[in-house]
């Protein structure tokens, strides 16, 4: 729930959904570079600077749902190094992961968007169409329901 409310407050205080948006407003420098095919992107923060790094190879759904993964890890583990605590470090990184997902589905698929696409279309429908996950709409239209 905690997760939602900080999506809430963004999208309202930026009046949008679009993660590319809500990082330029917020000074977070959002680049696209060619990297390998199991790295969809990744967050730093240098010297209070936030980046953000996406695949350019990937498909436009896929480059907004890594711009809004990444810009969730901005928004709630700002200072967390993730690709250095993966190579140096033993510490678990699966719940930050999982929060950074959980941000990016809230971001992506609004409450009434969900609602809406239910009418009509089945959850695989929606993932396939977003090209998301279906594990994570599956979770975000269990918490609606």
């Amino acid at each position: 729930m905690w997760i939602k409310n900080i999506v809430d407050e963004l999208v309202e205080k930026h009046g949008t959904n679009n993660p590319y948006k809500i990082a330029k407003e917020k000074n977070i420098y959002v680049f696209e570079r060619d990297m390998h095919e199991e790295i969809f992107g990744f967050y730093k923060y240098i010297r209070r600077n936030k980046f953000i790094y996406i695949n350019s190879n990937l498909s436009e759904n896929k480059k907004f749902f890594t711009c809004s993964h990444e810009l969730g890890h901005s928004e709630m583990h700002t200072r967390i190094d993730t690709p250095f605590l993966k190579r140096k470090t033993l510490f678990s990184i699966d719940k930050i992961e999982n929060e950074a997902n959980r941000f990016a589905i809230e971001l992506l698929l609004p409450d009434e968007l969900i609602t809406e696409y239910l009418k009509y279309m089945t959850i695989q429908d929606i993932a396939s169409l977003h090209e998301l996950p279906i594990d994570l709409v599956k979770v975000k239209c269990e918490k609606l329901f």
